[in-house]
């Protein structure tokens, strides 16, 4: 009995000394981790050695006047290697990432320029340098003296020779890519959904491998004013140091960029401010914490002059116009239309045929650039064509402005202009007695004759120029300036009547349209834009209102305005464009034009403004060979019921802004 006492209470002890021990670790393990945890976080950080990575913004979007969606992000998936998470033989996760790809079809990135087949020569067409001097081989290395390099490189040598290759074209991405801690790599961009299940239920997670949700851009209408828009795309590797130095400006090579049109003019906008995690390491290079030490900051959003409803009714109603005249015999095979507030400048609408699509552009390319009728061709801001008639009222301001012609005088067409004895053209029809309404009206050649001559090339030129032909209108997307040609005296012969008919100069609907603008708004000659403002990626803050910018102010009289917009409204009501639009409900003003292409129909051109009595906006339209002013003025009329029928519907859900200053 008392030894059964003796071991009951030593029992007694070693529990109360177990207890007591274990509330002594619980507090110090509650002391540590809740109590003082930022104070040993910090020291731990403090003392430890870190990295960091780089986290993606997503891009600003591109929308029309009244907050529609032209260019969004997406969110899709990357298979992305992380350096700080590799722990076993890289060369294994990647063979089996790559068959992993190959069974579902979906590509990998591979920067290697050495073929996939055996012999594995060099890529055609593909740089070598970069490679061999990563080597440090001879400048005449072979491909097969590049792949023995790599294999010895990235230790190789236990696969077999296509495992190899694969291996090595990854690998050698990843090495002049800077693959790293800071900088992680892309594997695959945009993967399946079904793909990313298989790669996320995998064991790949563990081994430094993880499929990451990014931004992708996106179009909701992947042929809407695609010329305009533009493209996103990767850096080439000549801008990544060398041409645009995207790296001095702290791109990672993996970014996308604008290529072109408003997502290149607009990248420093659009473009976010990356965010930044950093990884806290022991001494043996492990993971002991992570930290967003660096806030993502998505792009700012641009919101366009474009109205994104009308673009698309104008874009249908141009390529029909253009298939119809073609189903009934016609010459016509292209066109532009092109739509301006004339109070701004701003482009309402910028419609090409024929066009693309963004979605099948990559793979259609070649074929696209090889096709006659020249589909990649933003003819509305490059396209550079004769207007013909349509550059009457210029003509017409520049007589009535000099003192060359007043509006009580009529002209007497005889038909033949017989002034010089080595050119004299002929007028369409025997005008008679003419004033300037009746012969804007009629279009009559012989009394535009007689004002050029009256006028002199030189002050005709000028006068072109003030109203912006010839001359880049300062959009934001690339556009020509068309040709202009300079008289060295005012004499210019012959060809003074020419150029007074719209014949020899040529120049863009764009310019067409904004001309017409500026003589519907009196003489402001406005900068022709695309963007309307810059806001906040939520859409709720503007930072730039874009106010419209004068070119140049056109010193024109009241009389002359009046004089020349009641020629251009008889065009509409009894005169050439009757025809499109003598019962249209809305008065408008307007010219038509149909310019002489040798050895082919003439183009048929067609420009105005409306409404008549408070201008809002100024239409050009141009079709290539369509013969006759009657196919553009059709096209006119469909454009001005779209236009009056949307600014009658439209309903924005935009929220209120807060201005930023």
């Amino acid at each position: 009995m008392p030894f059964k006492r003796k071991h009951q209470t030593a029992l007694t002890v070693l529990s109360i000394i177990l207890v007591l021990v274990l509330i002594l670790y619980t507090a110090r393990i509650y002391s540590i981790q809740i109590i003082n945890s930022d104070k040993y976080s910090s020291n731990a950080k403090g003392s430890s050695a870190s990295r960091t990575a780089v986290l993606k913004a997503p891009r600003g979007e591109i929308l029309d006047s009244f907050g529609r969606q032209i260019a969004a992000n997406r969110d899709g998936y990357n298979i992305v290697f992380n350096k700080a998470y590799v722990k076993e033989n890289i060369n294994d996760i990647i063979l089996s990432l790559i068959t992993l790809l190959d069974e579902s079809s979906v590509e990998h990135k591979d920067r290697l320029p050495i073929e996939y087949a055996a012999p594995y020569n060099f890529k055609e067409g593909e740089s070598t340098d970069k490679l061999i001097k990563t080597l440090d081989l001879a400048s005449y290395a072979t491909a097969a003296n590049c792949l023995t390099r790599l294999i010895e490189r990235y230790e190789l040598e236990g696969y077999s020779i296509d495992q190899q290759r694969k291996i090595a074209g990854v690998r050698y991405s990843m090495e002049i890519e800077d693959f790293s801690i800071s900088y992680p790599y892309t594997f695959a961009e945009d993967i399946p959904n079904e793909l990313m299940r298989k790669i996320s239920e995998s064991n790949f997670l563990l081994d430094g491998v993880s499929v990451n949700v990014v931004p992708f851009r996106y179009y909701p209408d992947t042929s809407l004013a695609v010329n305009l828009i533009g493209t996103v795309g990767p850096i080439y590797e000549e801008d990544w140091q060398e041409g645009e130095k995207y790296k001095d400006r702290g791109y990672a090579f993996d970014d996308k960029v604008g290529k072109n049109g408003i997502e290149y003019y607009a990248e420093k906008y659009l473009r976010g401010a990356d965010g930044e995690i950093t990884y806290y390491l022991d001494e043996n290079g492990n993971i002991i914490d992570t930290e967003i030490t660096k806030k993502v900051v998505p792009g700012k959003t641009i919101m366009l002059t474009l109205d994104a409803k009308m673009q698309r009714t104008v874009q249908d109603a141009l390529a029909n116009t253009v298939r119809e005249l073609q189903s009934k015999g016609g010459t016509a095979r292209a066109g532009a239309a092109v739509v301006i507030d004339v109070n701004t400048g701003g482009v309402i609408t910028s419609a090409n045929y024929p066009t693309y699509d963004i979605a099948t552009l990559s793979e259609n390319y070649d074929a696209l650039l090889a096709d006659p009728s020249n589909p990649l061709t933003d003819r509305a801001f490059q396209g550079v064509y004769p207007i013909g008639s349509t550059i009457k009222p210029i003509v017409a301001a520049a007589a009535l402005e000099n003192g060359f012609y007043n509006t009580g005088e009529t002209i007497y067409c005889e038909r033949t202009y017989k002034y010089f004895n080595d050119f004299q053209p002929s007028c369409m029809h025997f005008h008679k007695h003419m004033g300037l309404t009746a012969a804007l009206s009629k279009s009559c050649n012989y009394f535009f004759f007689e004002l050029g001559k009256r006028v002199g090339a030189m002050t005709l030129t000028d006068y072109f120029k003030q109203f912006g032909l010839g001359v880049k209108t300062g959009v934001e997307v690339n556009d020509s300036a068309g040709i202009l040609i300079e008289p060295t005296s005012n004499g210019f012969g012959g060809d003074t009547l020419q150029i007074s008919i719209g014949q020899m100069n040529a120049f863009t609907p764009l310019q067409l349209a904004n001309y017409v603008a500026t003589f519907a708004n009196g003489g402001t000659h406005y900068k022709v834009t695309l963007i309307d403002k810059i806001v906040s990626y939520d859409m709720t803050n503007v930072y730039d209102e874009c106010a419209p910018q004068i070119s140049n102010t056109i010193s024109l009289k009241e009389s002359t305005i009046s004089a020349i917009k009641t020629g251009m409204l008889s065009v509409t009501v009894d005169g050439t464009g009757q025809a499109a639009l003598g019962d249209y409900p809305i008065k408008i003003g307007g010219k038509t034009g149909t310019a002489q292409v040798e050895g082919k129909a003439d183009h048929s051109t067609f420009i105005l403004f409306a409404p008549y009595d408070n201008p809002e906006i100024a239409i050009s339209v141009v079709l290539e060979h369509g013969a006759s002013g009657y196919a553009s003025g059709t096209l006119v009329r469909q454009i001005l019921d779209a236009y009056f029928s949307t600014i009658e519907s439209t309903v924005t859900d935009i929220p209120p802004f807060t201005v930023i200053s």
